[in-house]
């Protein structure tokens, strides 16, 4: 249960924080790296920071994206839609979301190639997320095996802002690697 708690939004909040990185990782450059690759993930809580970043919310919606603890698309909110969506939450609602930085992802050209799509498809920009699957099994004192299993790269076109594959907003898609 542990582990799957980890890829929920609000515990991989907790875990980019420096000071909970360095529970896990001793080495002081180390910690600076893993932190590199996180974006701003801010808690919306009713706590000096959680206001704080509530009014960065409004002041700069287009910054961000804001998302609930669920998972499968179209459940987050993005840009001018943030602050109507915040005034209409509680601050006891407000803290079960966390607001995250717009992840701007390099731009490619290529094909969407879906059930009832254009024929022949046409070239258009496209954005991806690679998701990498990994598997542990173990207790509290032994790791007996801790391995990547396998990955999914997701692609959508670059205007979208959702991406869900089984809401017919994206595909799925095969990474073409270069070292």
């Amino acid at each position: 249960i542990h582990y799957h708690l980890a890829g929920t939004k609000k515990v991989q909040q907790a875990l980019a924080q420096p000071e909970m990185l360095e529970r896990f990782i001793s080495d002081p450059e180390k910690i600076k790296a893993v932190g590199q690759i996180f974006t701003g993930l801010y808690s919306l809580d009713d706590s000096e920071a959680g206001n704080a970043s509530y009014e960065m919310a409004l002041k700069e919606p287009e910054r961000f994206v804001l998302k609930p603890q669920r998972e499968g698309g179209g459940n987050n909110v993005y840009g001018a839609d943030i602050p109507d969506a915040l005034r209409k939450m509680s601050r006891v609602e407000r803290a079960a979301w966390i607001l995250m930085d717009l992840i701007q992802p390099p731009i490619s050209k290529g094909y969407m190639i879906r059930p009832g799509g254009k024929s022949p498809p046409e070239v258009v920009d496209l954005v991806s997320e690679l998701g990498i699957f990994g598997v542990i099994l173990g207790d509290v004192d032994n790791v007996i095996c801790n391995y990547q299993a396998g990955h999914m790269l997701r692609t959508k076109l670059s205007t979208a802002n959702e991406g869900g594959v089984a809401a017919g907003l994206g595909a799925l898609d095969s990474p073409y690697l270069l070292d």
